[in-house]
């Protein structure tokens, strides 16, 4: 599993937790995040809004050929349906 670049805030309730419990705390959150950040995932609670077209795109083949692009088209917005 690559790791990736993300800036986790993680809130600790005392201070006498240990730096590996942590770091292991981080790495849980590092899975879970894994496994939930697909395409598929991210193109079912995502729409595009194209207002080249005036139309919202709820279609998560289109979605997910849209997220993989380097650049979206201009006036073209994804939004998160969350």
């Amino acid at each position: 599993m690559n790791k990736q670049e993300r800036d986790l805030l993680v809130l600790i309730k005392d201070n006498s937790t240990i730096s590996r419990s942590i770091d292991e705390e981080v790495e849980m959150l590092h899975e879970i995040l894994y496994t939930v950040e697909t395409v598929s995932n991210l193109s079912k609670a995502s729409e595009i809004i194209d207002l080249n077209k005036y139309k919202v795109i709820n279609e998560p083949d289109v979605i997910a050929r849209v997220i993989c692009q380097k650049q979206l088209k201009p006036f073209q917005f994804i939004n998160n349906k969350n």
